[in-house]
């Protein structure tokens, strides 16, 4: 009979949990996908004595996850622990040099400290997998590394964070304002500790980060991510854009151009016809286009317990049937070192702003907007409040460097109200 493949679980939390309940209760298939048995040996988390609702009692328990990782019992490390410093980085570093493989669930551990982790793991001759780091239960990582690794990547966008979906989505059927569906959201259970993780688009940064290094062959480079966190959509945006036919989303885009790696995550604008136009609650969505296949499109759930644990059970069984692939699609000492490029790009702008109830109001934002050779597509003007008038454009194809410049010389008219918002019209 083929040896089992034993495996140590730090972190038993949601996924953590999870996953051990998929190996408890399908073993037999798991065994049957995977050519042998799947063996928990050992377990570690910060609370041994709570209730988790599952039997972990054939488990070994250690206290520390390092020590967990350095068993010498086991051939498989899985870490979901969460974090990009401290417990997390140590054990998979203890893992690695043990000459364990390792499957994470970490996005933030890797956007900070994949390229050095990946070497040390293909300098050991283990694996190091992590496909439930990106959009939970979505196959994405398989995706890029495996059936699209004949293709020339043109671009990799989508929605990535599942809360943030949630409360675009609230916000357009419930007519909420954002401060109420983010007090909606937070009541469930869906934010982070830390909001801004999710509302400031921090973990969908470093998920598009992974994505695009895959992507490209380049290093992982979150300090390169362009963010913007949807804090600035208001319900009028919302509406005003849900009336010319887009949707607001938070969109992460990755793309090669020639200036360099492009990475954004920000609130942009879709068509409401489109496949992300028309992705609502917490789901997940990430878009592919490969200059072989075309134009791909993965959906399903991007968090949570089972779809999580999918994941990293999907991880394991390859690591089991003896699969082997370096972590980013190709050895990580071929990884190049991308430029970072800021969104050059041109694409259509929405711009919304207030101007004073003046003769010539618009005509002075308009030529500001003519000197920085930005035209026109559409304009609406709105009903008085408050001694100004609501304004919204829309522009033909433009960067947004001289949308900048525009939006500065806006402040030296004297007809401009408070501060302009200005969202990208994302072509999909």
């Amino acid at each position: 009979m083929t040896a089992p493949l034993r495996i140590a679980i730090a972190g038993l939390g949601t996924v953590g949990i999870g996953l051990i309940r998929i190996l408890q209760t399908h073993p037999q298939m798991i065994a049957a996908r995977a050519g042998r048995p799947v063996e928990i040996v050992a377990v570690s988390a910060r609370s041994k004595g709570k209730d988790r609702g599952l039997d972990l009692s054939a488990y070994a328990w250690e206290d520390d996850p390092v020590a967990l990782a350095r068993r010498d019992d086991i051939d498989l490390f899985v870490e979901v622990i969460g974090g990009h410093e401290g417990p997390a980085k140590e054990a998979t570093e203890a893992a690695i040099a043990a000459g364990h493989h390792v499957v994470t669930a970490n996005k933030a551990l890797l956007a900070h400290h994949g390229n050095e982790i990946a070497l040390a793991a293909e300098e050991t001759g283990v694996a190091l997998r992590f496909e439930a780091a990106v959009a939970g239960g979505i196959p994405v990582i398989k995706a890029l590394t495996e059936g699209l690794a004949g293709n020339e990547i043109a671009r990799v966008l989508g929605v990535m964070n599942g809360t943030c979906n949630y409360i675009l989505t609230r916000m357009e059927d419930a007519g909420l304002t954002y401060e109420e569906a983010f007090s909606e959201a937070d009541g469930l259970g869906y934010l982070e500790a830390d909001p801004t993780l999710d509302v400031g688009g921090i973990d969908a940064g470093h998920k598009l980060a992974l994505l695009a290094a895959i992507a490209y062959g380049t290093r992982v480079d979150f300090d390169a991510v362009e963010l913007e966190g949807i804090g600035s959509v208001t319900i009028e945006d919302i509406r005003q854009a849900a009336d010319m036919g887009y949707k607001i989303k938070l969109l992460g885009v990755a793309q090669m151009t020639g200036r360099g790696l492009e990475q954004r995550m920000s609130p942009c604008l879709v068509p409401d016809t489109s496949p992300l136009g028309q992705l609502e609650g917490g789901t997940n969505m990430v878009v592919i286009e490969g200059d072989a296949v075309g134009q791909i499109v993965l959906r399903g759930a991007g968090a949570g317990a089972g779809p999580t644990a999918s994941a990293v059970i999907g991880d394991i069984i390859d690591i089991a049937r003896g699969l082997r692939l370096p972590a980013f699609g190709q050895p990580a000492a071929s990884l190049r070192r991308a430029r970072a490029a800021r969104a050059a790009v041109p694409a259509p702008y929405y711009l919304r702003m207030a101007l004073a109830d003046k003769p010539g109001a618009l005509a002075k934002i308009a030529a500001c907007l003519g000197e920085a050779g930005i035209s026109i597509d559409r304009m609406r003007q709105y009903g008085h409040v408050d001694q100004s008038a609501p304004v919204l454009i829309v522009t033909h194809k433009t960067t947004r460097s001289a949308l900048d410049e525009a939006i500065d010389a806006f402040s030296g008219t004297g007809v401009l109200v408070g501060t302009p918002v200005a969202i990208r019209i994302e072509n999909v």
